[in-house]
């Protein structure tokens, strides 16, 4: 394939996708990487698309949102990797919300196998993952179906969502930075997430190297209230991915970062140790380029949990296992 027949094929696939990884697009042109990043520099260039992190996405610093059936074929195994690693943060009996997204249905259908669990979810495809599971109990949000990512949004799912206590939200997004968090398309889609992230204590953005760095237009989670990131290594070459998870890590974010087979060290901090959130900082492997580092508690000045209770549609339904901290700011 000519070089010009591969630009115009890249082209038609950002602008029919929004966003698309290097990885896809060098699978679809049959060439390296190399190749097409040399490619997508060129059409950057000539205005016609934006680079990200170890992708092409529509020019104008906003990438949109790209339908179920394309998200579901980007950058899979990343999914995978980071399903396998979030689902080990949860333990038997627990209450969790699992947002709408691809990665949160890959994560769905590992939960299936915690016993006692009991998932409130705004996604039919997390619900569906989840349908036969022995011993899991599935609570969805009322809500107006969304059918490009099958999720239930609007006032009906916010409401439903009053009063919820749970343990963990694991949360999806467009767009991830250190700046301004977690990012997506949708207004409707940010409304809801905004609600199932007020229910939880913690809140465990899932998110692969191929959206840090991009930014959207709806602010879902702002950073100082993500308790934890699991992504997956980026690339060596991808040296703005690794400076933003160095980003977030130094903003208090835990880090997980799946394909380590080390187990996770947790240590007290070093003395005079300041800034982030109460928790060690997990990183399963380090950052290009530093050493395996850990960090412990903080002074005080960081969000504090605090024991409430409260009235609500799926508040009610959960009981005793919905009754669990709420993150709360000094």
């Amino acid at each position: 394939m000519f070089a010009a027949e591969r630009r115009q094929l890249i082209l038609e696939m950002v602008r029919a996708n929004g966003a698309v990884s290097l990885r896809e697009l060098a699978r679809v042109v049959q060439t390296s990487e190399v190749t097409v990043r040399r490619d997508v520099r060129a059409l950057e260039a000539e205005g016609l698309l934006d680079r990200r992190h170890g992708g092409a996405v529509l020019p104008g610093g906003f990438t949109r949102e790209s339908g179920f059936p394309q998200k579901s074929h980007l950058a899979s195994a990343e999914k995978t990797a980071i399903a396998d690693l979030a689902a080990g943060l949860v333990g038997e009996g627990e209450a969790v919300v699992v947002g709408a997204g691809t990665t949160t249905q890959e994560l769905a259908r590992r939960l299936a196998r915690v016993p006692g669990l009991t998932v409130v979810t705004n996604s039919l495809l997390v619900a569906q993952a989840l349908a036969h599971a022995n011993r899991v109990e599935v609570v969805m949000t009322g809500g107006t179906l969304r059918g490009s990512n099958y999720a239930l949004v609007g006032s009906g799912a916010e409401q439903s969502l009053q009063g919820l206590r749970v343990s963990r939200a694991f949360i999806s997004g467009t767009g991830l930075t250190a700046e301004r968090g977690l990012s997506t398309s949708n207004m409707l889609s940010a409304s809801v997430d905004r609600a199932l992230v007020q229910a939880a204590a913690e809140v465990v953005v899932l998110a692969d190297h191929t959206k840090l760095g991009s930014d959207t237009m709806f602010q879902t989670v702002p950073t100082d209230l993500i308790t934890r990131l699991v992504t997956d290594e980026p690339p060596p070459h991808e040296e703005r991915a690794a400076a933003e998870l160095q980003a977030l890590a130094d903003q208090g974010v835990q880090i997980s970062v799946a394909g380590s087979h080390q187990p996770p060290a947790e240590a007290p901090p070093p003395p005079g140790a300041a800034g982030g959130r109460s928790g060690a900082v997990r990183r399963d492997m380090p950052l290009p380029g530093q050493r395996r580092t850990v960090h412990g508690a903080p002074p005080p000045g960081g969000p504090q949990l605090r024991g409430t209770t409260g009235p609500g549609a799926l508040g009610e339904q959960l009981g005793e296992r919905g009754r669990v901290a709420d993150l709360r700011r000094r």
